[in-house]
């Protein structure tokens, strides 16, 4: 059984930052696609950033250079690292794996942003 629990989540003030982790369990971290992904109240779900199997990243662009998403394969465990946050980052964050598709997904972790 797959299970993916974010941590890290909190409050914090405009310029701050957070880093965000997601323990991956029943799945290798290192197999496939992970990736993080937010929803803001009365907003569709949307992607954040995520890493291949080979560690490469691709961001969206309103996260580009303040968020840095990063993976340890022995700990199987997935990090977003967030800078410079703003209050339009304000969302609960969700971590997903997959192989094709993002087939897992944890329960997320709320950011808020003031």
């Amino acid at each position: 059984q797959v299970q993916l629990v974010e941590s890290g989540g909190g409050s914090v003030q405009s310029g701050g930052s957070l880093t965000l982790s997601c323990v991956a369990s029943g799945y290798s971290v290192s197999e496939g696609y992970m990736a993080w992904f937010r929803q803001a109240p009365g907003k569709e779900r949307e992607g954040v950033a995520a890493i291949d199997r080979n560690g490469y990243p691709t961001y969206t662009c309103a996260v580009k250079d303040r968020f840095t998403i990063s993976k340890d394969n022995v700990k199987n465990t997935l990090y977003l690292e967030m800078n410079s946050l703003k209050p339009e980052d304000t969302a609960m964050y969700y971590c997903a794996a997959g192989t094709v598709v993002f087939t897992y997904w944890g329960k997320g972790t709320q950011v808020t942003v003031s």
